[in-house]
């Protein structure tokens, strides 16, 4: 069964990847996920906002379309809440000095158990950014 790629969709995304990889996560402020406006370099981004003391993921709109693997997509999902986890745009004591440092992120991915998506990223990034050459 094929499902609309929207927020709802996203949403379920983000609860499967953190109760299946994250469970030891405590959701120490409320996290919110969302698509964005379509964008070719930034895939997604997390932000704490200060007022409400909530978290928001935003994923590019350009992950609406499936020709984008979902694998890639939950790459991105799960990029963004070791964000999250190390205390960057989150509530969370800041566990590194910054949120990339010493390739963090992919070591993060691949102890919970995530390196097919590493890999599946990689494979898709070598491919997409290939369109760029010659734009």
């Amino acid at each position: 069964m094929k499902y609309k790629r929207d927020d709802r969709w996203l949403l379920s995304r983000l609860d499967e990847i953190w109760s299946n990889h994250f469970p030891d996560v405590k959701q120490n402020n409320r996290v919110f996920i969302r698509f964005g406006r379509s964008s070719r370099l930034r895939l997604g981004s997390i932000k704490l906002d200060k007022k409400s003391g909530n978290s928001m993921i935003t994923l590019t709109g350009m992950f609406k379309n499936d020709h984008v693997p979902s694998a890639v997509v939950d790459h991105t999902i799960a990029h963004e809440l070791c964000h999250y986890t190390h205390g960057f745009s989150s509530l969370r004591p800041k566990l590194h000095k910054y949120p990339h440092h010493g390739g963090v992120i992919r070591q993060e991915l691949i102890l919970r158990g995530l390196g097919h998506l590493v890999t599946a990223y990689k494979a898709w990034v070598k491919k997409y950014r290939k369109q760029f050459k010659y734009a």
